[in-house]
């Protein structure tokens, strides 16, 4: 995740950005990811917030609550994915209020996805849409920079997805308990968070489901990283 990417002025090059940038371009950086399991989801991520090569924060919550049961997992820019959570969190508000009823995972998904499209050409936003409502159960959108939202099984973003997507491929499982997949997206998390010099800090996760939601995270110093100790 990048942060105050729009004050750097376009004929400067930020002293310590990575070789083939533009000038004024910076280099953004992040590790989300959203796992079903039997009875809802589960969401991750890391907490670094960069600007170029320069940490700007080491601890920021990329994990957003929309409603009670809706969370958003950010990447992209910190400045546009906050104005796109206010913005849905007001409407979801609003909906609740007006209809006495929660509002659906799909909804807040379309919400997004709308504001992101619509606005694609000034906003640098990929985000995660997870969460529980009683229509769908657990469910999880994928909406991408241009705004394109897709219904995945699960979903993973951000520029530490790539270090983790065959290992996910390999790991994942329908009708994971809550606690394997708190597990395996804590693992995943840091392995790219191990390998992805833009992602670090600490790994955030919630759980959400009929319950309600629980919060977690784990330590730098203790990320789950390592390779699985074989069993004979």
């Amino acid at each position: 995740m990048a942060s105050l990417h729009g004050m750097i002025p376009q004929n400067q090059a930020m002293p310590g950005e990575y070789p083939g940038l533009k000038p004024g371009e910076v280099s953004t950086g992040t590790t989300i990811l959203a796992l079903p399991f039997d009875g809802g989801v589960v969401v991750c991520a890391d907490s670094r917030t960069s600007t170029g090569t320069y940490v700007a924060n080491r601890v920021s919550d990329k994990l957003v609550q929309l409603s009670d049961y809706i969370y958003c997992c950010r990447s992209g820019s910190a400045a546009d994915t906050q104005a796109l959570t206010d913005y849905v969190h007001n409407y979801l508000s609003q909906l609740e209020l007006t209809t006495g009823r929660q509002p659906t995972v799909k909804v807040a998904a379309h919400l997004m996805r709308r504001l992101i499209y619509n606005n694609k050409d000034n906003l640098m936003a990929g985000v995660i849409i997870a969460g529980w409502d009683e229509v769908d159960g657990g469910s999880i959108y994928n909406i991408t920079l241009g705004g394109t939202a897709l219904k995945m099984p699960y979903a993973i973003g951000g520029s530490g997805s790539i270090f983790i997507t065959g290992f996910l491929d390999s790991e994942f499982r329908a009708g994971m308990s809550e606690d394997e997949a708190r597990a395996l997206a804590k693992k995943a998390c840091s392995h790219a968070m191990t390998r992805d010099g833009s992602s670090g800090g600490v790994i955030r996760t919630v759980r959400i489901s009929e319950q309600g939601v629980d919060r977690d995270y784990t330590r730098g110093d203790q990320l789950p990283f390592g390779p699985t100790v074989p069993m004979f």
